[in-house]
């Protein structure tokens, strides 16, 4: 018998305490509540709420795009502070009226709420989580249109619990970072500013290829830019190896922020 078959025989005989055990997950929909009391115990107190959105990218992206980036790189943030969970995708966020229809509402499948209801949801996700034992409630968007409203829904916790053990805060690093940084970054690539685009352009369907190239439509790329099909840019040349660029920054600049806001509310 080949020494590499032998090998893997020998390894299907191994009991299965001799396999290493998988390391627990940072999500909290994964765990069980034995195990997110336990963690808070052996203190990840830090409990990061992504924020994502359902809306409209183009013909060429998936109206989930922005609930795969932010869950996927908050669990990248969370593994990267070694003390942090993070709670489930917020889905559900304002992207404009529907009487009459502005914004992405104008696209099939965009789902709005009033912002009222936005912030109140936020509020009501830090006080669980602090009731909880959590003591650092981070929010991080995905979206640039309710950035305000996150940090006015932080500065409300804030208040409800001054002089009290936990704190709220909104990284707005993390779109700055998506945004206004990792554009530069393809501009020093010689990408043009229409080419890398706000929305659903290069910048943003390279971010969408690197996490997940199956919400990418490759053979629309090439007709998928134009403002009336909701492009701001051109995604032709995107590519996921761009896109980990923007990745990587993202998760850096994220990372340092939180560690920077939870160092200053000590």
């Amino acid at each position: 018998m080949p020494r590499a078959a032998l090998f893997a025989v020998l390894l299907c005989l191994l009991p299965a305490a001799a396999w290493p055990a998988p390391l627990p997950s940072v999500f909290l929909e994964e765990l069980t509540w034995t195990e997110v009391r336990d963690a808070i115990k052996s203190g990840k107190t830090t409990l990061i709420v992504p924020i994502g959105g359902t809306e409209q990218s183009g013909p060429h992206i998936a109206l989930g795009k922005h609930n795969a980036r932010v869950h996927f790189m908050a669990g990248r943030v969370a593994a990267a502070l070694g003390d942090a969970l993070v709670a489930p995708v917020l889905a559900y966020v304002p992207e404009g009226s529907t009487n009459p229809a502005t914004e992405h509402m104008r696209f099939p499948g965009t789902i709005s709420i009033p912002e009222s209801a936005f912030e109140e949801i936020l509020i009501a996700t830090g006080k669980s989580m602090r009731h909880h034992g959590f003591k650092e409630i981070v929010f991080i968007g995905d979206h640039g249109g309710y950035q305000r409203a996150m940090k006015r829904a932080a500065a409300a916790l804030n208040r409800d619990w001054a002089g009290g053990p936990a704190r709220a805060h909104a990284i707005e690093e993390y779109y700055t970072a998506m945004s206004s940084e990792y554009a530069k970054v393809l501009a020093a690539r010689g990408f043009s500013e229409e080419e890398i685009g706000t929305h659903a352009g290069l910048a943003d369907t390279s971010l969408t290829l690197a996490i997940d190239p199956s919400l990418v439509r490759a053979e629309r790329l090439r007709d998928s830019n134009t403002r009336e099909e909701g492009v701001s840019g051109d995604p032709e040349r995107s590519s996921s190896d761009l896109g980990k660029l923007g990745v990587d920054l993202v998760v850096k600049r994220t990372t340092d922020a939180i560690r920077a806001a939870r160092s200053a509310a000590n």
